[in-house]
């Protein structure tokens, strides 16, 4: 298409700034996930043109660092924890909060840090919560732990519901379509430990499930906080 071709572009553009493109962008991943934003899209959405975006922003990467600092803001806490173990608990479910409103958080968890603004107040308060406790090598590998476990576990909660609505079938629901072949499957005997498991296992909802997770890795961190130093006299 030449420039003759195309339409001119309106006398009085709409006003844009960062913060609308963030938001329009935000509610474009809500709806459909991150393959639905694009600075096409967003552009549509603020019904502007898409060059226009491209003062804001240089590549879609770009973009989706500052949806995630967004979302930081929800997870940072109110106010200071008062302790480690209140500032990790607290960081794990707020992070599994904001997840489950914005499904598309679990596909970004886990990266390269979060250098925007609110992920660094986020990281800040939850480092801040360890003053004075251990040295900084170990905070950091109980940061890293509990992060793993939490990222995990959002990831594993974000797939079964994705999995819900592919399939339409809920989790009780594919446990029945599957059960014939799993009872068959028990019954040769192969498998004695996952039979435990399935006919004396008590089923928990993933709230649950989460929390008492998240307390197990926080009382392996904590065993390492006390524990005291050696003596290498």
């Amino acid at each position: 298409m030449t420039v003759w071709d195309r339409p001119e572009p309106p006398t009085r553009p709409v006003p844009l700034d960062r913060e609308r493109i963030v938001a329009a962008a935000i509610a474009l991943a809500d709806e459909g996930g991150l393959e639905a934003v694009s600075v096409r899209k967003v552009a549509a959405r603020l019904d502007a043109g898409p060059m226009r975006l491209y003062r804001y922003i240089s590549t879609k990467e770009e973009l989706f660092d500052l949806m995630v600092d967004e979302v930081q803001a929800e997870i940072l806490p109110a106010e200071q924890p008062g302790d480690w173990r209140a500032a990790l608990r607290g960081l794990a479910q707020r992070t599994r909060r904001a997840a489950l409103r914005h499904e598309w958080l679990a596909d970004l968890l886990g990266g390269r840090p979060a250098m925007g603004p609110n992920g660094l107040a986020v990281t800040e308060a939850t480092l801040a919560a360890f003053d004075g406790l251990a040295d900084i090598d170990t905070v950091m590998r109980a940061v890293e732990t509990v992060s793993a476990y939490f990222i995990g576990a959002i990831r594993r909660e974000i797939a079964y519901l994705r999995a819900e609505r592919a399939t339409g079938l809920s989790t009780h629901d594919w446990q029945r379509a599957h059960g014939p072949h799993v009872t068959r499957m028990l019954a040769t005997g192969r498998f004695p430990a996952l039979a435990k498991a399935v006919y004396d296992g008590t089923d928990v909802d993933a709230g649950t499930s989460f929390a008492t997770g998240l307390d197990w890795v926080l009382d392996a961190v904590a065993a390492k906080l006390t524990r005291p130093p050696v003596d290498d006299s």
